[in-house]
This record gives structure tokens, C-alpha cells and sequence, in this order.
């Protein structure tokens, strides 16, 4: 990436600092320069190989976002002309431009019914920008989306169950359009569409919840796609491919993250869910829950598909995936002759193999003991 656009760093730079600042503000107008200032930074991310598909992309995202800050900026216009104030927290006595300011943070996320943007984005651009897409640039939107979702919630009842129907649906249409989808970009953007409705419905639970599921998918997501960078993979056809000894790692990496992604017990994943699940019944949102688990029910079928393609059509030995956990032998040094003195290149690609090694069991600890870590962690903070 950065052989290619040498002044990389400069817009990761920008689209940063645009990120902070619309976070530190609190006053809207520095909300809105902080979100044009990320955009603005991150547009050249999407675009700098000028393959014809990233381009269109590039001008999809550009338009959908350019959209979603105009509705943010008319809505604190709405608020401005009743309060007099351009405060974040400013919304006595203007519904709409509460709506309105809502509407324009869920465009920006790619939530639902503003989803139709991100599948067909994430299809045409590489692997670094969907994983900045899909985990940096949720992060001013979100949280600012959980400032509104505070004061929304303690609006009226009605406020309520509009916005758990909307984190409801959001999982289905999350669940539902990754189904028949063939290109990996494509089913993560559905799945990406899933899990912020799972976020909706933290933010209206409490924010501290919002914070947890989102830093657990946060992590994930960032594992998941350089795992997929460095495969190369685009398509479920291409999975037999990962049949060479280097890919063993990342597919052993890769079915551990789609599963933890998945929210499959007892992987790191499962923990927000579960703490969200248990908000939800003390809260008595019965129907929300149920939608949101069968999206997400929906949601692991297609991630097993994916990951049996990988493990059963890519002639790959299983037995021997699962030695390289347990041990770490020098056995084709002896295969070539080199016993007793060993050549630099082996010895480079045993340190290789340990490498990995370390990596993926670092990764397997880091699921299935970091939700017990966390659980525990927030019954110390008194946190549930």
C-alpha cells in the first residue's frame, strides 16, 4: 500500500485526527468538520490504485456520506432553531432534528434501512480499506449515535421500541443478504451490517455494554481481514488455494476468528452477545432479542459455510494443521540431508513456522480466555 501512494501515512493521518476531533467536540459544528475532515482523509485510502472498481466505490462511499453530513448538519440546524444552541445535548423541544441527526449517523454506519450502500462498496476495494471501513470509521458515528440514543431513550417509550426494532432488523437484513453471497468482501459487509445492529441495541441498553462489544468487534474484525489480506482471498472459490504449508497458519487463524466473529461459545465473540442477551431480559425486550439472535443465527450459518469450504475443499491434511499447536519439529532438515548443519534458508523458514506458531496459539488463548478475563474484570467494576 504504502509502495504505491508513499503519502499514505499523511491521510491516515487526516482521516484520524478527523475521527478525534468529531469524538473531543461538543458543540455540532465541530462534530460535522471532524466527521468531513475523516472523510475527506479516507477517500484517497479507497481510491489510490486506480482500479476502475475502487474508484466507483470510492464515489459511492463519497456520495452516501457527503448525504449522511448533510442530514447531520440540518438536523443541528432544526436543534439550533429551537435551543439557540449548538450543544451536543441540545434537543429540547425538536424531535425532528433528533430524527434527523439520527438518520444521518445510521447512513453513515451502513445500518438499517440505510444499508444498501456498504455490500456493494466493500466489493470493489481492498482488503485494507474494508478493514478500516468496517472497524475505524464506525468509531465517531457509533459513539456519537450513543450520545443521542441516551438522551432519545429518555424521550418518550415509543423512541424506544423504534430503535430496538431497527437494531431487530438490522441483524435479519445482516443475516438474511449474506446468504447467496459468493465474494468474501461482500458476506462481511452483511455481516458488518448484523453487528452494528447488535450495537444499536448496547447503546440503548447502557453504554458501557456498547464500549465492550464494540472493542471485542473492533479486535476481531482487524484480525479477520489481515488474515485475508495476506491469503489474498476474494471469493469461496478460492478457497482451495490454502493448501501450501504458510496458509495452514492463516487458515487455522481465519476459522478461529469467523467462529469467535460468529459468536460462537466460548470464543471472545460470544461475550458481548451474552452480556447484550442479558441486558435485554432485565430490560424486557423480548422481541428484539429474538430477532437479534435469529440474525445472527442466520448470520453463523454462513460463516461455517465458509469455513467448511475452507477445511473440506482445500486439500488440506487436518491432522497435520493441528500438530503445529503442539509441536515444533526440524524434520524435512533431516529429509534434505541437513542433520547436523543447517542451512540459512531452513533455519528462515522453521522461525517462520514458530512465528505462526506463537500467533495462532496467542489468538486461541486470546478467545476463549479473554471473555473470561473480561467477565470477570466487569464483575469487579460492578459494571452489570
Amino acid at each position: 500500500m504504502f509502495s504505491a501512494m508513499p503519502f499514505g501515512f499523511l491521510f491516515i493521518f487526516v482521516f484520524v485526527f478527523g475521527s478525534v476531533l468529531s469524538l473531543s467536540s461538543l458543540h455540532w459544528i465541530g462534530i460535522w468538520v471532524g466527521l468531513e475532515v475523516n472523510l475527506m482523509g479516507f477517500i484517497p485510502i479507497l481510491v489510490y490504485r486506480g482500479i476502475t472498481q475502487e474508484t466507483e466505490s470510492g464515489m459511492k462511499y463519497f456520495i452516501v456520506q457527503a448525504l449522511g453530513s448533510g442530514m447531520v448538519m440540518l438536523g443541528s440546524l432544526s436543534c439550533f432553531n429551537i435551543s439557540f444552541s449548538w450543544e451536543l445535548m441540545s434537543f429540547s423541544g425538536s424531535l425532528a432534528g433528533l430524527v434527523l441527526l439520527f438518520f444521518g449517523l445510521m447512513l453513515k454506519l451502513g445500518s438499517f434501512p440505510f444499508h444498501f450502500w456498504l455490500p456493494s462498496v466493500m466489493a470493489g476495494i481492498s482488503w485494507v480499506s474494508c478493514m478500516i471501513l468496517t472497524t475505524w470509521q464506525k468509531v465517531a458515528p457509533m459513539f456519537l449515535l450513543s450520545s443521542l440514543l441516551y438522551n432519545w431513550v429518555e424521550e418518550s417509550v415509543w423512541a424506544v421500541s423504534f430503535l430496538v426494532l431497527i437494531a431487530g432488523f438490522s441483524s435479519i437484513v445482516g443475516g438474511v443478504g449474506g446468504l447467496n453471497q459468493t465474494q468474501i468482501r461482500s458476506l462481511l459487509a452483511y455481516s458488518s451490517i448484523g453487528h452494528v445492529g447488535w450495537m444499536v441495541f448496547c447503546g440503548v441498553c447502557g453504554e458501557n455494554i456498547l464500549k465492550v462489544y464494540f472493542l471485542i468487534y473492533f479486535v476481531i474484525s482487524i484480525c479477520i481481514f489481515l488474515v485475508l489480506w495476506f491469503s489474498e482471498l476474494s471469493f469461496f472459490s478460492q478457497t482451495g488455494s490454502l493448501s501450501s504449508e504458510g496458509s495452514k497458519m492463516n487458515q487455522v487463524f481465519l476459522v478461529i476468528m469467523l467462529l469467535s466473529l460468529g459468536g460462537m461459545p466460548p470464543f471472545l465473540g460470544f461475550v458481548g452477545k451474552w452480556l447484550a442477551i442479558w441486558l435485554a431480559c432485565n430490560g424486557c425486550f423480548p422481541l428484539c432479542v429474538m430477532l437479534l439472535l435469529v440474525g445472527s443465527l442466520i448470520s453463523l450459518f454462513y460463516y461455517l459455510s465458509l469455513l467448511f469450504s475452507m477445511v473440506f475443499f482445500s486439500g488440506c491434511n487436518v491432522s497435520s494443521v493441528g500438530g503445529y499447536f503442539f509441536n515444533f519439529n526440524f524434520s524435512y532438515a533431516a529429509e534434505s540431508g541437513l542433520s547436523e548443519k543447517w542451512s540459512s534458508s531452513v533455519l528462515y523458514k522453521e522461525l517462520s513456522n514458530f512465528d505462526g506458531l506463537v500467533m495462532v496459539n496467542f489468538i486461541v488463548i486470546l478467545n476463549l480466555m479473554g471473555g473470561v478475563f473480561i467477565y470477570l474484570s466487569l464483575l469487579l467494576t460492578d459494571f452489570i
